[in-house]
């Protein structure tokens, strides 16, 4: 493997190794705090913090995979000599990134809702401008497509902007059983959601070649499900 090869998998390793625990714990936790808020069972008095508290890793965690998975996905596409529109575009990513970025960060430490809604859009609006760069690869963007609901970019996405809701709406969601209910509906369409980044993101491993495999098997049919015949050299 070579280097732009482990950055392409940098993503989903972190992901594996600590979005997915994570969110088993964030659940674990969150049924808890329900039943505890609805006096059921006898639970420790910190499973709402604690719920609380690692959902907000949670949220910032999924954002920041995406952003390593996008910038991953533009930079290992051709050499950045090559990158289309030049230096001028690579500099307009660039700070679309630092821009996503640091709403991210000030999304996290800002208090008065109209900021914290501002700041997670901007975050949202991020993550969609650096995916829908032509290097970033999606199965179709028509949602009459069947393929459409196929693709791990665009449930990316989705999951993406149920994340930044919940980090944004954190004091409505602590203060008020309506927000709540949001939440949880929210969180359950999330859960589907992130089995199924699970599902298509292993398809997608299994469709992506080795960077010195590219040459050859882009060549291949992927409708027809056919590849052109090797030509064959002979050792001398």
């Amino acid at each position: 493997m070579q280097g732009v090869d482990w950055l392409a998998i940098l993503h989903p390793a972190l992901a594996v190794v600590l979005i997915y625990p994570l969110i088993g714990m964030v659940i674990r936790l969150g049924i808890q705090a329900r039943h505890r808020r609805l006096g059921d069972r006898k639970l420790p008095a910190t499973s709402g913090s604690e719920h609380t508290d690692l959902g907000r890793w949670l949220s910032a965690g999924v954002v920041i995979i995406v952003l390593i998975a996008l910038v991953s996905a533009i930079v290992t596409h051709q050499p950045l000599s090559e990158l289309s529109g030049g230096l001028p575009r690579g500099l307009q990513l660039l700070l679309v990134l630092l821009g996503t970025s640091i709403s991210l960060v000030a999304l996290w430490h800002a208090t008065a809702k109209a900021l914290r809604l501002l700041f997670a859009l901007l975050t949202w609006l991020g993550v969609i401008s650096l995916g829908a760069q032509s290097e970033v690869w999606r199965l179709s963007d028509n949602p009459l497509d069947p393929q459409f609901w196929q693709s791990h970019y665009w449930a990316g996405v989705a999951v993406t902007g149920l994340m930044l809701f919940s980090l944004g709406a954190r004091p409505e969601i602590l203060r008020q059983l309506g927000w709540r209910r949001i939440h949880v509906a929210a969180n359950l369409l999330a859960a589907v959601l992130f089995t199924i980044q699970g599902i298509t993101g292993t398809r997608d491993l299994l469709e992506i070649p080795l960077g010195w495999q590219k040459s050859t098997l882009y060549q291949c049919d992927s409708k027809g499900m056919v590849c052109p015949p090797l030509s064959s050299k002979t050792t001398p």
